[in-house]
C-alpha cells in the first residue's frame, strides 16, 4: 500500500499540512523543518506527485485556494449566498495574492474526482467548503489526506479538528420564530432545505425551540422539508395553505424558497402579509426586489466569505495553528411581508 501524507507527518512529528506545503516548498515552513519532513519522506519512500516535486525542484510556490460549491446541477449557481461568499473570499485572497479555482460537480461522486485530481496533480492543496452536510464523503477525503481545508457551516465530522466559520443558525431560527410570536401569530410553520444540510437543520431546530418554550403544538403538517424549487414544491406549499387549519405565518429557510411560497399564495389567492406573514433568510437581492419585500435575516454570507479567507490564509503561512470556530452574527431585516394580528 501506498505511503500517505499522514504518515509522513506521524513520522516528522508535524501536521500533514505542513508535509504539503514542504512538498511545494512553501517559504512559510523554515528550512528546519522542511529538512526533518524531507528525511521522513525518504525513510517512509513517500513519493510526492509531479507537481509537487516541481515546486521542489525550483522553488516556484502556486499560493492557490480551491472553493468547493456543493453538487448540484442548477440550484446552487442561482443561489445569491454562494455568489456573495466567493464574492468576500475572493476579494480577501485578490489582496493577499492567492487564486481562487471554483470547485463544482453534478453529485457527490463527480465533485470528488475533480477534487481528488486537483490534489493528486498539486494544483490546490487547500480548500474552502461553502456548504456543511452530514457525512459528506469530501470531508473525509480532505480529512484523510491531511489537506487542509475551512469549513464554512458547523462542521459535523472531525469537530475539533476543523477550521468552521458560521452563523449560530439555531439562534437564528429561534428569533425569526420569535418575531411572529410576537407579532401575535400563534400557528407558524416551517419550510426549510434537507435537513441534512446543517444550516437548514438548526434553524428547524431553533423554531421548534421557539415553539416549546411558547408552548405552541408542533404540528407535523407544518413543517416541511423542500430539497429544491420544483412544481412538487408548489404542490406541498398549495396542500398546506388550502388546509382548514392553514398556518398564519411562516419561517422559511431561504430566499428562494420564500419567493416560490409567494408565487402560491398569489395562486390561491392568499395576500402577503394580510393572510400570510413570511419571514425568509438571507436577504438576497430576491427579498429586496419581490413584492412585498421580504423581512429577511442577513447572514452576512460576505463576512463568512471573508473570514474563511482569513482563517485559511493564516493557517497556510502559520501550520502549528490550531483549529478556529468563528461565528459571524445574523441580523434581522424588517421589510413588508409580516404583519401584526390580534390574539
Amino acid at each position: 500500500m501506498a505511503v500517505t501524507l499522514k504518515e509522513v507527518a506521524a513520522l516528522a512529528g508535524v501536521s500533514p499540512s505542513t508535509v504539503s506545503r514542504t512538498c511545494k516548498n512553501n517559504p512559510s515552513i523554515s528550512e528546519e523543518t522542511k529538512e526533518k519532513v524531507r528525511r521522513a519522506m525518504a525513510q517512509l519512500g513517500y513519493e510526492p506527485g509531479l507537481s509537487a516535486l516541481s515546486g521542489m525542484n525550483s522553488g516556484f510556490n502556486v499560493r492557490t485556494v480551491g472553493i468547493i460549491l456543493p453538487p448540484s446541477q442548477k440550484e446552487t449557481y442561482e443561489n445569491a449566498f454562494y455568489l456573495e461568499a466567493i464574492r468576500g473570499i475572493s476579494q480577501y485572497c485578490n489582496h493577499h495574492h492567492y487564486m481562487n479555482p471554483i470547485i463544482t460537480g453534478q453529485d457527490e461522486e463527480e465533485l470528488l474526482k475533480v477534487i481528488q485530481d486537483f490534489s493528486r496533480c498539486g494544483q490546490v492543496d487547500s480548500y474552502i467548503i461553502l456548504y456543511s452536510k452530514q457525512q459528506d464523503p469530501v470531508i473525509d477525503y480532505l480529512y484523510n489526506e491531511g489537506l487542509l481545508y475551512v469549513l464554512i457551516g458547523k462542521a459535523y465530522q472531525y469537530p475539533n479538528q476543523t477550521i468552521y466559520i458560521d452563523n449560530d443558525n439555531l439562534l437564528a431560527g429561534q428569533e425569526a420564530t420569535e418575531y411572529l410570536y410576537q407579532l401575535g401569530h400563534r400557528k407558524i410553520a416551517y419550510v426549510g432545505s434537507d435537513s441534512s444540510l446543517l444550516f437548514s437543520a438548526d434553524r428547524k431546530a431553533g423554531y421548534q425551540l421557539a415553539l416549546s418554550l411558547h408552548g405552541l403544538p408542533r404540528r407535523r403538517e407544518y413543517c416541511l422539508e423542500i430539497p429544491s424549487v420544483t412544481q412538487d414544491t408548489s404542490n406541498l406549499l398549495y396542500s398546506l395553505l388550502k388546509s382548514d387549519n392553514r398556518p398564519t405565518a411562516m419561517v422559511v429557510s431561504d430566499d428562494i424558497l420564500a419567493v416560490a411560497l409567494e408565487r402560491v399564495c398569489l395562486k390561491v389567492g392568499l395576500s402577503i402579509p394580510k393572510d400570510l406573514s413570511i419571514i425568509s433568510f438571507n436577504n438576497s437581492l430576491m427579498a429586496r426586489l419581490t413584492w412585498p419585500p421580504l423581512t429577511s435575516i442577513d447572514v452576512n454570507s460576505y463576512q463568512l466569505g471573508i473570514e474563511a479567507a482569513s482563517q485559511i490564509i493564516n493557517h497556510i503561512e502559520n501550520p502549528n495553528l490550531l483549529a478556529t470556530k468563528i461565528i459571524v452574527p445574523h441580523h434581522l431585516i424588517e421589510r413588508d411581508s409580516c404583519r401584526s394580528i390580534e390574539i
